[in-house]
């Protein structure tokens, strides 16, 4: 659905549109919606390349997307203008506990960073996103430019931000995700290409750069807006991960590529495939809540991964053996002469002749109280 919107910053506010692209300037646009209305904002906005020798082919031919004409501004002061008017009307419409990614090269990347601090966003990351297979450098003046700089920044240095580091340490084979992201450029298939077989967006990204953004920062159901909108990355990896998204575009080729992919873009309609609640965030479950509805019996016997140690469950919700008493952490650890235990995972209850982690029945317990 495309909406067209005016570009007076007094247009009123209605409501956040949702699942949309809005046609204008991103400025005038963003300026017309409600205050505080979007969980995260992604930004690719245009990096002032400036048609720089190096970058074109040895036979003095342009490389796509270099000479666009909205991608050159007059000078660096007017690019900072541009770079203020943007991300302050990005700052109003950001929910407090939202935070905004931005993405760009050396052409444009610190320039960008120093107008975020100005503003008051507090940095939480910069991410290296490095290219298996970037763009060669032609005249071999430089280093082959293989990486782009994303920051991540929420609105404040105490702001509370959603960052969903079970789902992202999971996506990694259960390492912490670092901060250095190595992923291909958009190419193959997933590249769009016009009738003549060129690029139909210069600066496509890859689908994979964004679902790993909109994974870590965002929940199911929260609105993702995306400003330079382009050919609606942002709005087909939000819509398959079960995220609501908000466009912001005016050049009409791009607006009808978006449009035709994300039709063919199927929403995940099962909530538990999305999988990226943290720990964090799921409802706490006390070890006591399981005796009070009986699925723990006082005098029930608990026992270790290895049937070494054995524990009996009182009616108070702690644990008790013959030298010690206290909770399910505390005995767990005093038992094995640790300095910590998630009793959760290492106590058991046995059912059929199998041990069978207490962790299952607090699961149990949160599915109900769900």
């Amino acid at each position: 659905m495309t909406s067209q919107a005016e570009p007076s910053p007094d247009q009123p506010a209605s409501g956040p549109a949702a699942d949309e692209i809005l046609v204008g300037d991103c400025t005038a646009v963003m300026n017309g919606l409600p205050e505080k209305s979007v969980d995260m904002i992604f930004a690719d906005p245009p990096y002032n390349l400036q048609l720089e020798g190096d970058l074109r082919r040895p036979n003095n031919s342009r490389v796509d997307g270099v000479d666009q004409a909205w991608d050159k501004f007059d000078d660096l002061a007017t690019y900072d203008r541009f770079t203020s008017d943007w991300l302050g009307a990005a700052r109003r419409i950001l929910k407090d506990d939202g935070t905004l990614w931005v993405i760009g090269s050396y052409h444009n990347i610190f320039r960008v960073g120093a107008r975020l601090q100005d503003l008051g966003f507090w940095i939480l990351n910069d991410v290296i996103w490095r290219k298996t297979n970037p763009m060669p450098n032609f005249r071999g003046r430089r280093f082959t430019n293989a990486h782009e700089t994303l920051i991540w920044c929420a609105k404040g240095r105490e702001a509370r931000y959603t960052f969903n580091y079970a789902a992202m340490k999971a996506l990694n084979d259960e390492l912490q995700m670092r901060s250095d992201w190595l992923l291909p450029i958009c190419n193959g298939g997933e590249r769009l290409k016009d009738e003549d077989g060129r690029k139909v967006h210069p600066t496509q990204k890859p689908e994979a750069l964004l679902h790993r953004v909109i994974l870590a920062a965002t929940r199911p159901g929260d609105l993702v807006l995306d400003p330079f909108f382009g050919t609606g990355t942002t709005g087909v990896v939000a819509k398959r991960l079960g995220r609501h998204y908000l466009g912001i575009e005016r050049d009409p080729d791009y607006i009808a590529a978006a449009q035709a992919r994300l039709a063919a873009t199927s929403a995940i309609v099962d909530p538990e495939l999305i999988g990226s609640r943290s720990k964090r965030e799921e409802p706490r479950i006390p070890f006591g809540w399981l005796v009070e509805r009986g699925l723990l019996a006082p005098g029930d016997i608990l026992i270790s991964p290895n049937r070494r140690w054995t524990a009996r469950v009182r009616a108070d919700g702690t644990l008790m053996t013959a030298e010690f008493r206290g909770s399910i952490h505390q005995v767990g650890a005093q038992v094995q002469g640790a300095p910590a235990c998630n009793g959760w995972q290492f106590w058991c209850k046995e059912e059929a002749g199998e041990l069978r982690p207490i962790d299952l029945l607090r699961q149990k317990l949160r599915a109900e109280l769900a």
